[in-house]
């Protein structure tokens, strides 16, 4: 199962669904609720709501990757359904945010109506810099046509969490990966170099050259570490 970030959409998932089902695993990749073809719920939503709905999806043992907002779900899935879980990984997940962190992503939300589109201009220099792109363009698009009240929702609750407890990670009893890239300014390697450490069987990696937008800019590594891990999790 693979689970997208914030304003993105189970497409931005694409060469990692094409790469595992072409190494003969079954992939599922759900739209977040108020995203792609997921309708908004009508509430308020807290990460737990998020991670409940997304259960809904495991029939069966699954290893759980999530990416950014996704890292959260997975980590959370992981630790209120680990008999339903082969092993988690968390792409480009947040730990204990620092000072000036938790003030952008604040001032970020305090930005947002939930009825008017948020310019993606500031996000995509974060997550791609300045230079054009195919990976950049495909997000563009999904940031502006996402809903804006599930988008809101959404990110409300990313800048609230600061990511998983220490009891949390410490009661993961399944295989556990911690993937960032080396240029990540928000989820960085240190980030996942300690949630791995608190994890018993936690491990981190980082990706060089890569920042949040990884599984598009660099899906080849991704994927390698991606089926690694879920070949090791089979039972």
């Amino acid at each position: 199962m693979l689970l997208h970030g914030v304003g993105l959409r189970a497409e931005a998932w694409g060469p990692q669904i094409d790469a595992l089902r072409a190494s003969g695993f079954s992939v599922i990749a759900p739209d977040m609720p108020g995203h792609g073809a997921s309708p908004t719920v009508q509430r308020d939503m807290c990460l737990r709501d998020y991670s409940g709905l997304t259960a809904l999806w495991l029939d069966e043992p699954t290893v759980v990757v999530g990416h950014s907002m996704g890292a959260m779900i997975a980590l959370d899935l992981a630790a209120r359904h680990p008999d339903r879980l082969l092993g988690v990984v968390a792409l480009n997940a947040i730990f204990r945010r620092s000072v000036t962190a938790r003030k952008a992503v604040a001032a970020r939300v305090a930005a947002l109506d939930g009825r008017n589109v948020a310019d993606p201009s500031e996000t995509l220099v974060r997550w791609f810099g300045h230079e054009p792109s195919p990976e950049r363009n495909a997000c563009e698009s999904w940031l502006r046509g996402c809903d804006p009240a599930g988008y809101k929702a959404a990110y409300s609750v990313f800048a609230l969490e600061d990511g998983p407890a220490v009891e949390t990670l410490a009661g993961l009893h399944i295989p556990a990966l911690f993937l960032t890239g080396s240029e990540e300014a928000n989820s960085t390697p240190h980030m996942s170099r300690s949630m791995a450490a608190l994890a018993p069987d936690g491990h981190a990696e980082v990706i060089d050259g890569a920042a949040h937008m990884m599984p598009m800019t660099h899906a080849d590594a991704v994927n390698r570490q991606l089926e690694s891990f879920a070949l090791r999790c089979q039972p």
